[in-house]
């Protein structure tokens, strides 16, 4: 029998529209691949590989995320990018961890809650009055502001790890920039740029995006945060990466995110149509 695949998706509930990149995996994997909801996968052990590729939503049930890790690491269920890389991947403080290793990230604090001295320390500290806010464990723009010193506090839940980052101008000068790495290897980039007035890049508040020429110092910093994170969990193998990144006011690279757990692919923009992404995924199923 051919080896079956399971793509975890969203709760039928949630607002995304998923059809497009799922119409990407069924191309690339026809009948042997299936969907199924993140919160409730029913029984995943007869599956030859499980990817929680479009788990869009996770960051707004974080018990059961969680509850769904374990369960799929105590099954030791066969997953394309281990359960040790979600897990770290699931909170943005990874960042800080990427950094004393030598990442160059964008600067960024983690606090318990924020106040206006919470803020003035990060502004000072940062040399910068406009600083973005964000939870530690977030997607898809969920809860993050951009804050200027006369802008009114945020309402976040109590406790709430937070991430505070100064804004960077060129994310609407120039955009945000991700690089696709699948099975350590490069595939296609894509600079992603917010509707005019606002700072995030996502579809649903009228970002953009489009191909474009990744530099090969972009493509270094890369492949350099993959294989940090890789080594920070224990040399697990990282089938498919979406490396976010922007250049600073002096030109310098700086890494936004890494995304690992459930990222657009663009697969649209790749040459290939998504053959490298395939052929790993394939891979992981051949070891």
């Amino acid at each position: 029998m051919p080896p079956s695949i399971c793509i975890l998706t969203p709760d039928p509930d949630y607002y995304e529209d998923w059809s497009l990149p799922a119409s990407h995996y069924r191309r690339l994997f026809g009948d042997v691949l299936e969907f199924r909801s993140w919160t409730q996968p029913g029984d995943l052990s007869g599956f030859d590989l499980v990817l929680p590729l479009l788990a869009w939503g996770y960051q707004r049930d974080c018990p059961v995320w969680f509850a769904l890790l374990e369960q799929m690491e105590a099954a030791a269920l066969p997953l394309a990018n281990p359960t040790q890389i979600l897990r770290w991947n699931t909170d943005k403080s990874y960042l800080q961890g990427l950094e004393a290793l030598g990442v160059p990230i964008i600067p960024t604090r983690i606090v318990e809650a924020i106040s206006p001295q919470v803020l003035a320390e990060a502004r000072g500290a940062f040399g910068a009055d406009i600083l973005i806010v964000k939870p530690a464990i977030s997607g898809g723009a969920d809860g993050t502001y951009r804050l200027g010193p006369d802008d009114p506090l945020p309402e976040y839940a109590d406790p709430q790890r937070l991430l505070i980052q100064p804004f960077e101008p060129a994310i609407v000068a120039e955009g945000e920039y991700s690089l696709f790495l699948f099975g350590g290897q490069f595939s296609h980039a894509i600079i992603k740029r917010p509707a005019k007035g606002d700072f995030r890049v996502q579809d649903q508040f009228g970002g953009w995006e489009e191909a474009i020429e990744a530099p090969d110092s972009a493509r270094e910093l890369a492949h350099a945060a993959l294989a940090t994170a890789s080594a920070i969990c224990g040399d697990a193998p990282i089938t498919y990466a979406r490396v976010d990144m922007l250049r600073n006011a002096s030109g310098a690279w700086r890494l936004m995110e890494l995304e690992l757990i459930e990222p657009s692919l663009f697969l649209h923009f790749a040459d290939d149509g998504g053959d490298m992404f395939a052929g790993a995924v394939r891979g992981v199923l051949q070891n």
